[in-house]
């Protein structure tokens, strides 16, 4: 079976659903772009930022989230946001990434010198630029190898405070006699409306509405549902980090108050403990029900190896990871690589850590790679859709027989 799986894997056409553009940066841009703009680092050498910002294991999810820190400030230019986004679409493609939803919070980057729809316009830029250089080369355009594609997905941010960026700080004074969820609500929200009018205006590839930042128990998805109805009436999809670090509850308020179509790591969906309402008697029941609502309806799960490994302290050992759950009750799941450049991870090494842990088959292995194209945001319509799943299927099914043998129920590892 294991002939040539690693290369298989390098082969194959992927997609990535759940990347953030600025755990992406790639390291030596950070390094350059911060010189440029005389910003502090802790360290100005790749060697020393690896030590020190972005590390093989965190103490926790907050931890992880530092990091960003240090990317946030070189993103406040349209000529950095597009150098960004150019490089970022070039790293995925250079994997065999043809299909990729990016994911970031543009209003972290909304300042004097730039509005949300120059923000948005420059990603764009950047991610289209590589598109057309790629799409252009000879076995692409001969339709031996798939085209890129991608998608944008903007984050609604669960939480901010004084600092992360000058929108945010327009917020909070603007509305400092108001609670602080409601702030928080009332920027989702307008998150929601900027980016489906920038979507309209410049007809560029917002495919979706996410919510990210620490979760924690005052910061619920049920707060956010204004945002989420506004989106879901202007036809944007739906997507939620939920059950990172909290619980069943979570995941279950972002399905059925904010109507998602995808959840962000789940990976505590199935943890009983982790369930707080005092009148949710039977726990066992409740995650039975949700588990086979979400299984009914395909509400995906995307799933983080490496990032969670770094976040949940309690897992040592991937092995014990949810997704092993997952697969057993059926749910639909996708293997996504979270931040690349945080998590020192990119596709390939995360589904060759699926195939490792979690005896995977050939026939599980291809329906997680093409469900993750199945389950996308794709921007096209739903007949370019289609005719490009099968050209992925097409791909797949010349590669595999050339680099796998065995049955198609035996288990790799």
């Amino acid at each position: 079976m294991k002939k040539n799986l690693s290369e298989f894997i390098k082969k194959i056409p992927k997609s990535d659903l759940h990347v953030h553009l600025d755990g992406s940066v790639r390291v030596e841009t950070i390094i350059n772009l911060s010189k440029q703009q005389k910003l502090a680092l802790p360290s100005f050498t790749v060697e020393g930022l690896n030590k020190l910002v972005f590390k093989d294991r965190y103490a926790n999810l907050s931890e992880y989230l530092k990091g960003f820190s240090f990317v946030t400030p070189i993103m406040q230019t349209p000529e950095n946001l597009e150098q960004i986004s150019y490089e970022f679409a070039q790293d995925n493609i250079n994997e065999g990434v043809c299909y990729v939803e990016v994911r970031f919070a543009p209003q972290f980057h909304i300042n004097d010198h730039q509005n949300i729809d120059q923000v948005l316009l420059s990603v764009n830029k950047g991610l289209s630029k590589a598109k057309t250089e790629y799409n252009k080369k000879p076995k692409v355009k001969s339709g031996e190898l798939p085209e890129f594609n991608y998608g944008i997905i903007v984050c609604a941010m669960r939480s901010f405070g004084k600092g992360f960026s000058k929108f945010f700080d327009r917020s909070l004074e603007l509305h400092k006699k108001a609670s602080l969820n409601s702030i928080f609500a009332m920027t989702a929200h307008k998150l929601a409306k900027s980016s489906i009018n920038t979507r309209d205006k410049y007809d560029i590839p917002i495919v979706g509405l996410d919510l990210a930042g620490d979760e924690v128990i005052s910061n619920l998805p049920i707060h956010y549902k204004n945002a989420y109805h506004f989106a879901h009436k202007h036809y944007m999809h739906l997507t939620a980090h939920a059950g990172e670090t909290l619980g069943p509850e979570s995941v279950c308020q972002a399905v059925t108050e904010l109507c998602v179509d995808r959840i962000g790591h789940g990976f505590y969906l199935f943890s009983e403990d982790k369930i707080s309402d005092p009148t949710i008697q039977d726990k066992s029941a409740y995650i039975k029900h949700l588990v086979q609502y979400m299984a009914d309806k395909r509400i995906t799960i995307e799933v983080c190896l490496t990032s969670n490994m770094q976040t949940i302290p309690s897992l040592k050992n991937l092995k014990h990871h949810s997704f092993a759950q997952m697969l057993e009750q059926h749910l639909s799941t996708v293997i996504c690589t979270d931040n690349r450049t945080v998590s020192k991870t990119n596709l390939t090494k995360e589904i060759m850590l699926a195939i490792q842990n979690f005896n995977l088959t050939k026939t599980t292995l291809k329906d997680l790679i093409v469900s993750s194209f199945k389950r996308s945001f794709y921007p096209g319509t739903y007949a370019e859709k289609r005719n490009y799943v099968k050209k992925i299927v097409s791909r797949y099914d010349l590669l595999e027989p050339l680099f796998l043998t065995g049955n198609s129920e035996d288990v790799f590892i």
